[in-house]
């Protein structure tokens, strides 16, 4: 007896023959192992006709027993055999099945087509599956699928074709819904203004809607090519949103992109193209629904503006951000010249002047002529807070860190990822703070105040003091490994005194600049007054000159800038063409009333008894003030 198989719902029936074919078969056997031939004897042969009829009893009543009408053929395709199912369903016995007698429970309309892909599979003697509909008892007619396999012998030869048929009227209806539904959504979707491309779960298109293909010039035909999206998108975005469409579809969720579409006449225009995908009851996937906005005119729009930002940010820079640095003199032009070099690597600089001479300008102007142009450029004046909250300023905080921490708050550090951070005044920086600092400078990581995540980020480092770390790293005030890896380049900015030669050009260059603020033509500078300018030690720098000249640009009422000798007298100069060393003069009083206040408060600097109160100056001002002078508080304490 032939083995029975089961194989993608397909039933393997036996060979089993009728019971006198089996009975003359083993009365046709000879022998029984090794020893001479006999005949079976009457019993032996009742015995085995019995056990013939007892399996193919139960093998019937296995295959009738199968909740799916299944058959077997020869293999010319006539059917030889319908299990029980089949017939409750059809109506007909198995006679009337027999042979080609099954075709009448085929509906008329597919009955070709099933014949056609019948005959090829008979040809082919491979596996296949065939829909049509069959006729029910009570005349109905349902959409079931055909499955077929054939069985083989050894040498590949088809013995027998088994089949079964599996209803999927209710799969069928669904996808006629389906149909009926995109249908009439494409009637709808022509009648939108908006450009609208139907496509399959994959994003493969489907349907395009008039706008469409008025737009591109395309037919319906074409839409469903491998080529479509080719023949409308730009090449350069095709290849820059690739791996991005890809990715959104495979989440399945609505996403959208802005990439250009060519119209029929060849011209390129922008659009925002939103993918919105619908699913069936199950949430199964089954369409992508893109529908494009014309946005060419924003985008150009866009474009204009950036570009009229970027005129607007040179001329801001040309009037304004580089005034400090104009000048021609050698001290100006050698600074200028370590700048160009340091700009375009990302070496930690540290640049070192008096106050007032422009070192945040310096420090700009290598950002701006960095790789990193384009990045933030984030300024912290590390003196302007507390030694408590500058942690909290450089790297941030968690929620609840410490008092008044409502919630996270990011610092300057991760600001800046990407850019430059300038910290200006660095050495006001607190112990545990510098120590933090060191971190990000090695490692380009740090943690947040009260945090345990480790935050990296991509930082240039640009850092400025206008005291001398080096005394205090010998103080002890400032950590010496630190004070290595900030001067990995020095820049020293020159004073104002140094660059005296300058100073004809920066007073023309910001009498023009106030003069147009102020609505002010001011033709020429009054020899008196540019002598004063040469005269002068400015203390202040830059910033003091700018302040002078912005002050007499304000009073002048003619053509001719002047300046009232008075201002310079106040500062202690006196003009009578002998200069004094000003700043020499007023740091050693400055240092003076330092040592008197340390000495009555017995070294003490904070506190409503300290040095910082006697003189009216914040804790951290006096201090910075102690490290710049050099003087040792200590020895002010009593003992």
């Amino acid at each position: 007896m032939s083995a029975i198989e089961s194989r993608r719902g397909t039933i393997f029936q036996a060979d089993i023959g009728s019971p006198s074919e089996l009975l003359l078969g083993m009365a046709d056997s000879k022998t029984n192992g090794n020893g001479p031939e006999r005949h079976l004897t009457r019993e032996e042969l009742e015995g085995a006709l019995g056990q013939a009829r007892k399996s193919e009893t139960m093998l019937r009543e296995f295959v009738d027993g199968i909740p799916t009408p299944a058959w077997s053929a020869q293999p010319d395709g006539a059917v030889e055999f319908v299990n029980q199912r089949w017939q409750d369903y059809t109506g007909l016995s198995s006679e009337e099945a027999h042979g080609w007698g099954w075709r009448v429970a085929v509906h008329l309309e597919d009955y070709p087509k099933l014949l056609s892909h019948w005959r090829a599979l008979l040809a082919s003697g491979v596996p296949g599956e065939i829909e049509a509909r069959l006729r029910r008892h009570d005349g109905e007619y349902r959409w079931f699928l055909f499955q077929v396999e054939p069985l083989l012998d050894p040498g590949g030869k088809v013995i027998r074709w088994h089949g079964t048929n599996t209803d999927i009227e209710s799969r069928k209806r669904a996808e006629e819904k389906l149909q009926q539904d995109e249908s009439d959504l494409r009637r709808v979707t022509d009648a939108i203004p908006h450009t609208i491309v139907i496509q399959d779960a994959t994003g493969n298109p489907l349907y395009a809607n008039r706008a469409v293909r008025d737009y591109t010039g395309l037919s319906c035909e074409d839409v469903p090519s491998s080529d479509f999206r080719a023949r409308i998108f730009h090449p350069e975005d095709l290849e820059r949103l690739r791996d991005k469409r890809s990715a959104a579809l495979r989440r399945g969720l609505p996403f959208e992109i802005e990439q250009r579409a060519r119209r029929q006449d060849g011209q390129y225009r922008w659009f925002l193209i939103r993918y919105n995908p619908f699913r069936n009851e199950q949430g199964e996937l089954l369409r992508w629904y893109a529908t494009g906005t014309d946005i060419d005119n924003r985008k150009r729009s866009e474009d204009r503006t950036r570009n009229e930002n970027a005129a607007l940010r040179e001329e801001i820079e040309r009037c304004s951000m580089f005034e400090e640095i104009v000048g021609s003199s050698k001290a100006l032009r050698q600074v200028l010249a370590q700048v160009a070099k340091v700009a375009p690597t990302d070496s930690t600089v540290l640049i070192s002047g008096e106050t007032g001479t422009g070192k945040e300008l310096f420090a700009r102007a290598i950002h701006k002529r960095s790789d990193r142009a384009s990045r933030a450029f984030i300024r912290v004046n590390c003196a302007a807070f507390a030694p408590s909250l500058i942690a909290s300023e450089l790297f941030g905080h968690e929620k609840g860190s410490f008092t008044g921490a409502l919630q996270r708050r990011l610092g300057r550090f991760e600001s800046a990822d990407r850019g430059t951070i300038f910290l200006d005044e660095v050495g006001e920086l607190p112990p545990e703070t510098q120590s933090a600092l060191l971190r990000v400078l090695q490692e380009r990581e740090f943690e947040r105040v009260g945090g345990n995540e480790t935050i990296s980020v991509d930082v240039r480092v640009l850092a400025a003091t206008n005291t001398d770390l080096s005394v205090a790293v010998e103080q002890g005030s400032f950590r010496r490994d630190l004070f290595y890896r900030l001067n990995v380049f020095p820049i020293e900015v020159p004073t104002l005194r140094e660059r005296a030669d300058d100073i004809p050009l920066l007073v023309e260059y910001l009498v023009d600049r106030y003069g147009q603020r102020l609505g002010k033509e001011i033709k020429q500078i009054g020899k008196k007054a540019m002598d004063q300018f040469l005269a002068y030690e400015w203390p202040g720098n830059i910033r003091e000159l700018q302040n002078v000249i912005e002050r007499a640009v304000v009073l002048c009422e003619g053509e001719t800038l002047t300046v009232d000798e008075t201002w310079f007298k106040k500062a202690g100069f006196r003009m009578n063409g002998t200069r004094l060393p000003l700043a020499a003069n007023l740091a050693e009083r400055e240092k003076e009333m330092v040592e008197a206040a340390l000495r009555d408060a017995e070294g003490v600097v904070g506190g409503h008894a300290g040095a910082a109160a006697r003189l009216g100056l914040p804790r951290q001002t006096l201090e910075s003030k102690i490290r710049k002078l050099g003087i040792n508080r200590y020895r002010f304490k009593s003992l």
